[in-house]
């Protein structure tokens, strides 16, 4: 299947997959809110990815970028910011809200491309 859509497909589900962990743990995070001394947490992907990329351009050798790709995982970090609630807790309701709902909307984004990919490719067996 790499050679139909080449290194998109194999982006597409590792984006997925980091939005949907993103979710994941904000959901966490709004699901602790009131609990005392808990710290948010926050997932990355971009950063990896894109140092890899840019190795893989560099290095400039055959297989660099799926291996680049293969090899990005997202990491789940603990906020280090202080807080103003006494109980230490640090979460941000309305923040999460708003990354959540960002959230969706480009896990949605990537599921309308994935679907458009299949269609096109669907589209060219029927003929």
């Amino acid at each position: 299947m790499a050679e139909i859509f080449g290194n998109s497909m194999q982006l597409m589900r590792k984006s997925m997959d980091f939005l949907w962990k993103k979710q994941e743990v904000i959901a966490n995070n709004l699901a602790n809110v009131d609990t005392p001394g808990y710290k948010a947490r926050y997932v990355t992907f971009e950063e990896e990815l894109e140092r890899r990329l840019r190795n893989a351009q560099t290095e400039r050798r055959p297989g660099g970028l799926r291996e680049a790709l293969d090899g990005t995982e997202y990491q789940v970090h603990v906020t280090d910011n202080e807080t103003a609630r006494l109980d230490g807790n640090n979460v941000n309701t309305d923040s999460e809200m708003v990354e959540m709902t960002r959230t969706a909307l480009q896990y949605q984004y990537a599921q309308n491309a994935l679907n458009s990919d299949w269609n096109r490719l669907r589209t060219v067996i029927r003929g």
